[in-house]
């Protein structure tokens, strides 16, 4: 202890006496980052072959400079070992280990060939028998949840598990709970081998997004240029993730892998991102960014990475993390859309299309005089022609997409289809921008996506705008009296003598003169009209404009007569 901080750890006994310490106890809230921080600083002159972590130290040596690992090994401790000594450092001989291949550190092994799980945290978790309420689940997944770094597929495995603990779930323990509690059980068993990070060399980063959860794999090439996984990350959708559209489930699984490794990847040398959506590899340089995208990519800032396409079918390890074979669909049958057939037949109408055609070999546009333009001479490597499409990809690596000829019908049949069905849900404009292009495309698709679903009825009745509604505007001022007028009735007064029980009113709107007539319940529009005349354009003359709520005795025939 430093001299000066020795009577602040002065402890009085019942027998009255004091007593301070001279060397560092436990239980001082500084203690520990103190006596951590003088390990690193001690051990620093050896970050070759030496870690440390509060007061566990392991030397790991290997062959090289023309000795064996064992020989190297012997002059590593020796350092360390001098380097105790001088700093009056302690070891513990029966904690010790010398020479093995393999030693357990923070919960885990370590050896030459990577990160494993502790077998004894395996064998508990393998052990344990089935649980009989939440709490036994909770505590059981809470055990198997600290080794799924070592597993694929852990999160879709544990998702029926997780949703028995959902807030107000019934307890009710079916088959499907008792396979994904086997399934976890067997995936920590043949858990993987994780790789130790080499900071010299490139790391990749593979991710992807299903309709529940998202997933992530940290590689890293050996020196035989095998990948090696380092770290396997994913979790289940939050609710309000789950309405994402694909192409933000994507990010969001990019963005995922970045924050899970970060401690890697930031300040990094460059590395590369695998994804199996080709858009993503632009994602960066789009001019249309929803807000959420806007904060995504301004993080993604932060990194030096390049984003590179690699199909589901090669993707295996995000697909697996992010994906169960018992959630996909047994069987798909494909619809043929009319839509394909309507953009068959409109194909001859546009001459671009025809000589698109004509180039890619078609037999029915073989006799047709149109040429290529130039542009689309350079261009001619993005278009293809399969069943008599036409399809469109930015390269070779992105999904081919059918080109819509220059038809405004078929551009809006195509975009009902996307939008107006039930299948469509009436999205907004990104999301049906996102489900439109990729399947078809024509030029300046983003502005007729925005134009169609800013004028969509149904979106203009059902959807609240985000703009304030406009406040109603004041009638002009009249330039003289009785130009224009107010009239409206007002029923429900007791009955006169003649057993009227309203009154009429007209309101001159400058001057705010009014004349009053009593009337029945069941006046129409020729005696409102016989009123008017009677007591203003007697006196007044015609007015130039009638202000009325349109009631029905101011709309038949005489009043609207009278008013022409």
């Amino acid at each position: 202890m430093r001299a000066g901080d020795v009577p602040l750890t002065a402890v009085s006994t019942p027998s009255g006496m004091l007593w301070e310490w001279l060397v560092m106890a436990q239980g001082l809230s500084n203690a520990p980052a103190t006596f951590n921080r003088l390990v690193t600083q001690l051990f620093r002159p050896h970050p070759a072959y030496a870690q440390t972590y509060f007061d566990d130290i392991f030397v790991h040596s290997r062959a090289e400079h023309g000795k064996s690992d064992v020989e190297n090994h012997v002059e590593h401790l020796r350092a360390v070992l001098e380097c105790m000594h001088t700093n009056k450092l302690h070891a513990n001989l029966d904690k010790c280990v010398f020479g093995t291949e393999k030693i357990p550190f923070l919960g885990c092994f370590i050896g030459k060939r990577g990160l494993r799980a502790d077998p004894a945290k395996v064998k508990a978790i393998v052990e344990s028998p089935v649980p009989k309420n939440q709490k036994d689940l909770r505590k059981w997944l809470g055990l198997a949840n600290y080794l799924h770094k070592y597993s694929a597929n852990y999160v879709e495995m544990a998702r029926p598990l997780s949703n028995l603990l959902k807030k107000d779930a019934p307890w009710c323990w079916e088959v499907g709970h008792d396979e994904a509690f086997q399934a976890v059980k067997e995936s920590l068993l043949r858990a993987s081998i994780l790789a130790l990070p080499d900071p010299d060399r490139p790391f990749s980063v593979v991710c992807d997004a299903s309709d529940f959860a998202i997933g992530c794999a940290l590689l890293q090439a050996d020196a035989d240029g095998r990948e090696r996984v380092i770290a396997f990350e994913s979790r289940q959708l939050k609710a309000a993730e789950n309405n994402y559209p694909v192409y933000d489930k994507e990010l969001l699984a990019m963005k995922y892998a970045l924050v899970k490794f970060t401690v890697h990847l930031l300040g990094s040398k460059p590395f590369v991102i695998y994804t199996d959506h080709a858009s993503l590899r632009t994602a960066t340089q789009s001019p249309h960014l929803s807000q959420r995208m806007a904060r995504w990519l301004s993080f993604f800032a932060r990194y030096n990475f390049e984003v590179k396409y690699k199909p589901g079918r090669l993707n295996v390890v995000a697909d697996a993390l992010s994906r169960r074979p018992d959630y996909e669909l047994a069987h798909v049958t494909t619809v043929t859309s009319s839509v394909f057939d309507l953009i068959r037949a409109a194909y001859a109408h546009d001459d671009m299309c025809v000589a698109l055609l004509r180039a890619l070999g078609s037999e029915e546009f073989k006799n047709s005089d149109k040429e290529l333009s130039r542009r689309l001479r350079a261009s001619l490597n993005r278009y293809t022609l399969d069943g008599g499409l036409l399809y469109y990809s930015t390269d070779p690596e992105d999904v081919p997409r059918v080109v819509v000829p220059h038809d405004e019908d078929i551009k809006y049949r195509t975009l009902y289809e996307v939008h107006d069905t039930p299948v469509g849900g009436h999205l907004g404009r990104e999301k049906t921008y996102g489900s439109v292009s990729t399947m078809y495309w024509w030029l300046k698709l983003y502005t007729w996506v925005g134009t169609y679903v800013r004028t969509c009825e149904t979106c203009q009745r059902t959807k609240s705008s985000p703009h304030a509604a406009a406040s109603l505007a004041s009638l002009p001022v009249p330039a003289g009296c009785w130009q224009s007028i107010s009239m409206d009735f007002v029923f429900g007064l007791p009955k006169d003598k003649a057993a009227n029980t309203g009154i009429v009113v007209f309101v001159d709107r400058l001057s705010k003169m009014a004349h009053l007539a009593a009337v029945p319940d069941t006046i129409d529009g020729e005696g409102t009209a016989s009123l008017f005349l009677d007591r203003v354009f007697r006196q007044h003359g015609l007015s130039e404009a009638i202000v009325s709520d349109r009631d029905p005795r101011f709309t038949p025939k005489p009043m609207v007569k009278l008013n022409a």
